[in-house]
């Protein structure tokens, strides 16, 4: 491990430690210590409704991207909790009536084309405020039984211009948007899948996989997702700030225990980039027939919520060592123009 790396490390550490031995933090708690002031709660409705409704009360309510869900409309319905009697190990204060979300896996179904559901919620961006920090916490319960495969995708948050970059194979460069979604792996493991540069040898770290289609696995396993109950998920992101310093965090807490903590990255190579809002996308996969679920079975989500703050990750990083080749240029651009400015300087005062 580079000398480099030490610093991260042991933030990471600490961070670790002093979350177990403070116990369970509820996400307005974690909120606070980041300086997370602006919230929004995602409405849900106060009776059932139809896949038609629920389509229709998303786009009306949820500031979806373009006004529409991008893929599985028909996988979505507000439902009766499945599991009221249920609810998430360790976690005081949720509602355990009214409607949740439910969502549809069609047997053989392995991507958002094929089964489950994505859309894009999009927050405060009429109003020209900019997150560099964003939190999300909601609650979600897989059918009792769920058979995990291989893995599939859950909602986390995404930012910047390019709203449907930064998934799906597309690499990340960092100049245009990210993403930050969680996973389920085999037998239930669970971890952070972001779309993010990887400078500086991130992917020789150890707390890092690095997948073949770009998205890369932070702290893949840390934790295990429980079928028949509720699950509390909160992750909270701090945008590097400059975007040439990998300072940016990462972190997710699971029934309000923090159970990935991930320092040293760039989130985004260009100050443009934003936290923009919830990502919505799960689905079984992968990209091919290995990842289907072979039976039909559901996920359901409650409790959704979303905090925002301007100020950026303020802790130390390491200088990104390959940065995208149009950041090298901008930086060359400065470069030229301060030579110009000395050159210049120079020749009045000569």
């Amino acid at each position: 491990m580079p000398p480099s790396a030490f610093p991260a490390l042991i933030l990471a550490l600490t961070l670790a430690y002093n979350a177990q031995a403070a116990g369970p933090i509820a996400p307005t708690a974690v909120a606070a210590q980041y300086g997370l002031t602006t919230s929004t709660i995602l409405p849900f409705p106060t009776a059932t409704q139809s896949p038609s409704d629920t389509e229709s009360h998303l786009v009306s309510l949820w500031g979806l991207n373009k006004a529409h869900i991008q893929d599985g409309p028909e996988n979505l319905a507000f439902v009766a909790d499945p599991f009221p009697s249920k609810p998430a190990p360790g976690v005081a204060n949720t509602p355990t009536t009214g409607p949740v979300m439910q969502v549809t896996y069609p047997e053989g179904s392995f991507s958002h084309d094929t089964g489950g559901v994505q859309f894009y919620s999009l927050w405060n961006t009429t109003d020209g405020s900019s997150f560099n920090s964003m939190m999300v916490s909601y609650e979600i319960a897989f059918d009792a039984g769920f058979d995990w495969v291989k893995g599939g995708k859950l909602p986390g948050l995404r930012g910047g211009l390019n709203s449907t970059g930064c998934s799906g194979g597309n690499k990340a460069d960092g100049l245009d948007c990210f993403s930050s979604r969680l996973m389920w792996r085999k037998d239930g493991a669970g971890e952070i899948y972001a779309y993010i540069p990887t400078p500086n040898n991130l992917c020789s770290q150890s707390s890092i996989t690095c997948n073949s289609d770009f998205g890369i696995s932070i702290q893949r396993g840390s934790f295990i997702f429980q079928s028949g109950q509720w699950t509390r998920l909160t992750q909270i992101i701090q945008l590097n700030n400059p975007p040439d310093v990998a300072n940016g965090y990462i972190a997710l807490y699971v029934n309000d225990v923090l159970a990935i903590s991930q320092t040293g990255l760039q989130i985004r190579a260009s100050n443009s980039v934003v936290a923009n809002g919830f990502y919505f996308s799960t689905f079984f996969g992968g990209s091919d027939t290995s990842w289907a679920t072979p039976v039909t079975t559901h996920t359901f989500f409650r409790n959704v919520q979303l905090w925002g703050s301007s100020s950026s990750s303020n802790m130390t990083g390491s200088l990104v060592n390959d940065a995208p080749a149009s950041y090298n240029l901008k930086s060359s651009m400065t470069l030229s123009l301060s030579l110009m400015t000395v050159i210049v300087a120079s020749f009045f005062c000569a």
